[in-house]
């Protein structure tokens, strides 16, 4: 498990969050903290490890999805996140809870302290609020940036926690810049956030991004 020794052993430290002080998890992408930092914030710790991660084989040829991305980088220009999010994040997602039969958020809301609330970009939840199915959060990198994504990504993951009525032990996070998706989990029993270090490069290594996301969304806990 990888921590940082100064959150540790500088128990005595000023805290980063303050009473009276909300933040959005937008917000979290611009402290310049270490995540394993805002995490002790929260009574949780960080971890960094490869993910053993759900797979189903994909039921469907992927030539149609390929084509429809390969046609919007031909096409729009990828300039802002908006762009990014329209031309390559939503159409693998939408063909993701349709294969899964799973309903998808676009803008959840979600507020369960000062502290913790603001917008999922995306949020496939569980088919009619079934306990025993994962949840997916999905957010978009702003500014491209991976690294402090997925500084937000733990922070919505610790919210959903609070906020689904999801019994399963593990809730799944991506943050993506649209051309690479990286996936995290929140272990809820032991606080532990858990960053995979393997980045999924689109359109290269889409059919195992694609096998992952739909092993997620129709993975059952018994």
């Amino acid at each position: 498990m990888i921590g940082n020794k100064n959150s540790l052993t500088h128990m005595n430290r000023p805290r980063i969050l303050q009473s009276g002080q909300p933040k959005t998890f937008s917000q979290y992408f611009d402290l310049p903290y270490p995540l394993s930092d805002i995490l002790t914030e929260f009574n949780c710790t960080l971890n960094r490890q490869t993910i053993n991660l759900p797979r189903q084989p994909y039921p469907v040829p992927i030539d149609p999805l390929q084509r429809q991305l390969q046609r919007n980088r031909d096409h729009i220009e990828l300039i802002n996140e908006t762009a990014r999010r329209e031309a390559l994040i939503a159409p693998i997602l939408f063909e993701i809870a349709d294969l899964a039969d799973r309903r998808i958020y676009l803008e959840y809301a979600i507020d369960v302290s000062e502290h913790l609330r603001g917008v999922l970009d995306y949020y496939i939840a569980s088919p009619d609020g079934s306990p025993a199915h994962h949840n997916l959060a999905i957010i978009e990198a702003k500014q491209s940036d991976l690294m402090r994504g997925f500084t937000q990504l733990a922070i919505e993951l610790i919210a959903l926690d609070q906020w689904t009525t999801a019994s399963t032990p593990l809730l799944y996070g991506i943050v993506t810049t649209g051309e690479d998706w990286q996936f995290g989990t929140f272990d809820r029993r032991d606080r532990i956030v858990t960053q995979d270090p393997k980045r999924y490069v689109i359109p290269a290594e889409l059919e195992s991004l694609l096998e992952i996301l739909l092993g997620i969304t129709q993975f059952t806990e018994h």
